[in-house]
C-alpha cells in the first residue's frame, strides 16, 4: 500500500498550528482552562470602539453583506481590534447563545495570549487568514467552534484588525475563509479609498475584467507623483514591500511620465491606458483624482489636482426614490401589504414591519416615507442589531462634548434629532437594550430627547416606523421587551412575505437589475436581464437571504457578466448552488462524457463540477480558454475554481 503524499498547504497549515500552540503554552495557558468571562466595561468597550472609529465605520456594512451570505449557517461575523479584542459582532440568533457560552461576545480579548490557539488570534499573531477547525483549538472549551480569521490592514500595511466567522463545525463550508479574505479586502481597499480621497489613485490589473474588482491593485501618489501608498494587489503586482516604494516616482513604477497619465485620464475620463511595471509586466491602468486638473498654457500639460472632494469621471443618475409603485410588482400577499400601509401613510401612526431578515422591511418604510406628507424631510435609518450596546445610546439620542471619552467636539445631535419633522425607521428594534428601549419609550411619549451629557431636552417631530424579525411577543413574555413600548410601536402591524413564497420572482429580477444599473459605478457593460436557465434556477431556491441575497446574487453576476447580453448559469457565484436544487439542463455541456450520476444535493453538484473541470483542464493541458470551451463555461468560472483550488 502505497504511502498517500503530503501537499505542502498541509505542511505550512500544520506547521503554523504547531507554532501557535507552542505559543500557547509559553504563555501558561491549560488546554483544560474555563473560558473568561470578564469582557471590558460598557465605556472602555466604548472608548476602544472610538479608538477604531474609522474601522469600524468601514467594516459595519461588509459585515452585514457577508452575514447574509452565511445567514442560518450556525455561525457569526466578528470584528476585533489589532489585539484580537472583538468590537462587533453579527450571528444567527440560535448560535448567538452558544457563542456567549464560550465568551464569543463584544469587549473579549481573543488573543493567543488570552485565547490560545484560535482563529482571531492566530491570524494576527502570523499576519495571514486562517482557519481553526474544532479539535485544532488549543482550548478544551473551544472546540465546539470552527472558525476562519483574515487580518486587517491599513493603506500603510500595518494590522488594524480582523474579521472572522466563527461558527457550528457541522455548518463550516471550505469556502468560508474565502469569503471573510474577500471581505477583509472589501474593507481595506475602502479605507484605502477614504484616506486618498484627495490624491490621484491608480487602478491596476494585467487583466482588464479584474479593473473595478476586488482583486485590483490601488496606489495613490502624491500631486507631485510620488508613491503614497499602495494596496495588497498592487504590492503583490510591484513584487516588492511597501517600504521600498514609498516616495518612488510614478514613472519609475508605471514607466510613464505622471504628466501624461493625468493628461490622459483627463482627456479620456474612465478609459484605461497601459502601463508597464518595473517587472516588464504590462497592465491596463485606470487614473482618478479629486478634480479636472488645470491646463498650463506654458508646458501644456496638466499641473497637479488640486486636493477637493472627489468626483466620478461620469456621474449617473441615482435610481428613482422608492414608492409603493416601485414595491407593487404583482405578488397578491404583497400587494395587500401595501394596500393596507397607503391607507395611513398620511397619518402619523406609527408602523412595525415584520418579516425573515432580508425581505425588504427597509425598502417600505422608504416607500412610506416618499409616500407621506414628510418626504421634503430626513428619512433616517437605524439598524439596532449594528450597534454594540455601548454605541447605540450615542448614536440614537446624541451626546454633548465632552460626555464621554472619545466623544467628538461640538457633540453629535444623535439619529432622533438628525430625523426631525422626517421618518426614524428603526431597523431590528427587537435587539435594542432594555436601558434604551426605557429612553426611547420617554421619547415618544414627550416628543423631545435629551443628549448624554446635556441638561436640555431637544423637542423632536418624528414618524417612527419601527421592524424586526423577532417574535415581540415571546420576547415580552421572557422579560428582554418592554411591552409598553410595543404597545406605543405597533399601531399598524404587517408582515413582509418571504422571497421563496412569492409569486412575482421575474419582476422583482428585472427592477433589481434596473436599479443596480442605475446605481452600480462603471455598471454600463452590466446585462440588464438574466436568462430563462438562471429564472428557473431562482425559482427552485429556497432564498434564505431573501431580497438581500437575490440582489448580491444578481450584482456579483452582472460584474462577472460584463460585455454580455445576459446573466446566464455560468455567471453565478458557485456558493449559490447551495441554496438550489439543480436541475438536470443545469449541467455543462461535457457532463455526459464523464461516467458520473446526477448530483442528488448541491454539495455533490460541487463535487461533481470540480472532478469534471480536473478532468476537462487535464485534456486540455492546463489551457483555460479551450477547458471553458468544452465545458459550456465562462473563462471567470474556471479561475474562480482554480483561485479557490489554491486557496485551500
Amino acid at each position: 500500500m502505497t504511502q498517500r503524499s503530503v501537499t505542502p498547504s498541509v505542511t505550512v497549515r500544520a506547521d503554523v498550528l504547531a507554532q501557535a500552540h507552542a505559543r500557547s503554552r509559553e504563555f501558561g495557558l491549560r488546554a483544560s482552562e474555563a473560558p473568561d468571562f470578564h469582557p471590558l466595561r460598557p465605556l472602555a468597550l466604548r472608548d476602544l470602539v472610538e479608538c477604531n472609529r474609522s474601522l469600524y465605520a468601514h467594516a459595519l456594512p461588509v459585515m452585514e453583506t457577508l452575514h447574509a451570505q452565511i445567514v442560518d449557517t450556525e455561525s457569526m461575523v466578528l470584528l476585533t481590534d489589532s489585539n484580537g479584542v472583538i468590537l462587533h459582532s453579527l450571528g444567527d440568533s440560535d448560535f448567538v447563545e452558544k457563542a456567549k457560552r464560550v465568551a464569543l461576545c463584544a469587549g473579549v480579548s481573543w488573543s493567543e495570549a488570552h485565547r490560545g490557539t484560535n482563529a482571531v488570534g492566530t491570524a494576527l499573531a502570523d499576519g495571514q487568514p486562517t482557519v481553526v477547525h474544532g479539535g485544532e483549538h488549543f482550548l478544551e472549551a473551544n472546540r465546539v467552534l470552527t472558525c476562519s480569521c483574515a487580518p486587517i490592514a491599513d493603506p500603510y500595511g500595518r494590522t488594524i484588525g480582523a474579521l472572522d466567522v466563527s461558527g457550528d463545525p457541522r455548518g463550516s463550508h471550505k469556502h468560508t475563509l474565502a469569503l471573510v479574505r474577500m471581505s477583509a479586502q472589501m474593507i481595506e481597499n475602502q479605507l484605502f479609498a477614504n484616506l486618498f480621497g484627495n490624491a490621484v489613485r491608480v487602478r491596476f490589473h494585467a487583466r482588464s475584467e479584474f479593473i473595478g474588482t476586488l482583486f485590483e491593485g490601488l496606489a495613490a501618489f502624491s500631486g507631485n507623483g510620488a508613491l503614497l501608498a499602495a494596496n495588497r494587489s498592487a504590492l503583490f503586482q510591484f513584487g516588492r514591500p511597501l517600504d521600498t516604494l514609498l516616495g518612488q516616482p510614478f514613472a519609475m513604477l508605471f514607466g510613464t511620465a505622471f504628466q501624461a497619465a493625468l493628461q490622459h485620464a483627463s482627456r479620456a475620463p474612465g478609459e484605461c491606458l497601459t502601463l508597464m511595471l518595473p517587472s516588464g509586466v504590462r497592465v491596463l491602468a485606470r487614473a482618478e483624482y479629486a478634480a479636472r486638473p488645470a491646463f498650463s498654457a506654458d508646458s501644456g500639460g496638466p499641473r497637479a489636482p488640486v486636493p477637493s472632494p472627489v468626483v466620478p469621471a461620469s456621474v449617473k443618475p441615482r435610481a428613482a426614490a422608492i414608492t409603493f409603485a416601485t414595491l407593487d410588482t404583482g405578488d397578491e400577499r404583497m400587494a395587500a401589504v401595501l394596500s393596507r400601509v397607503e391607507k395611513v401613510r398620511g397619518r402619523d401612526i406609527p408602523l412595525l414591519v415584520l418579516g425573515k431578515t432580508g425581505t425588504g422591511k427597509e425598502w417600505l418604510a422608504r416607500a412610506m416615507h416618499e409616500e407621506s406628507p414628510r418626504s421634503d424631510a430626513p428619512f433616517v435609518a437605524v439598524n439596532c442589531a449594528s450597534l454594540p450596546d455601548t454605541l447605540i445610546e450615542a448614536e440614537l439620542f446624541g451626546y454633548e462634548d465632552g460626555a464621554f471619552t472619545g466623544a467628538r467636539k461640538r457633540g453629535n445631535a444623535g439619529k432622533i434629532v438628525q430625523a426631525d419633522g422626517g421618518t426614524l425607521f428603526l431597523d431590528e428594534i427587537g435587539d435594542m437594550p432594555l436601558a434604551q428601549q426605557v429612553r426611547l419609550m420617554r421619547v415618544l411619549q414627550e416628543r423631545s430627547v435629551v443628549p448624554l451629557g446635556g441638561t436640555r431636552a431637544v423637542p423632536v417631530d418624528v414618524r417612527i416606523v419601527c421592524a424586526t424579525h423577532r417574535n415581540l411577543r415571546a420576547m415580552i413574555e421572557e422579560g428582554t421587551f418592554r411591552e409598553d413600548l410595543y404597545y406605543r410601536i405597533n399601531g399598524l402591524v404587517v408582515t413582509l412575505p418571504a422571497l421563496a413564497e412569492r409569486s412575482d420572482l421575474p419582476v422583482l429580477v428585472e427592477r433589481i437589475l434596473a436599479r443596480l444599473h442605475s446605481d452600480e459605478p462603471d455598471s454600463e457593460q452590466m446585462p440588464i436581464r438574466v436568462s430563462a436557465d438562471v429564472l428557473a434556477c431562482f425559482a427552485r431556491c429556497r432564498w434564505p437571504g431573501n431580497l438581500r441575497q437575490l440582489a448580491n446574487v444578481l450584482r456579483t453576476a452582472g460584474i462577472m457578466a460584463e460585455g454580455a447580453a445576459e446573466i446566464d448559469l455560468e455567471h453565478l457565484p458557485d456558493d449559490f448552488l447551495h441554496d438550489c436544487e439543480p436541475a438536470p439542463s443545469e449541467t455543462p455541456r461535457a457532463l455526459a462524457t464523464v461516467g458520473s450520476p446526477s448530483p442528488a444535493r448541491p454539495a455533490c453538484m460541487e463535487e461533481l463540477q470540480a472532478s469534471l473541470i480536473e478532468q476537462v483542464l487535464a485534456r486540455n493541458n492546463g489551457n483555460i480558454s479551450a477547458a471553458a470551451r468544452e465545458l459550456g463555461l465562462a473563462r471567470n468560472t474556471v479561475y474562480r475554481y482554480m483561485r479557490m483550488r489554491t486557496d485551500h
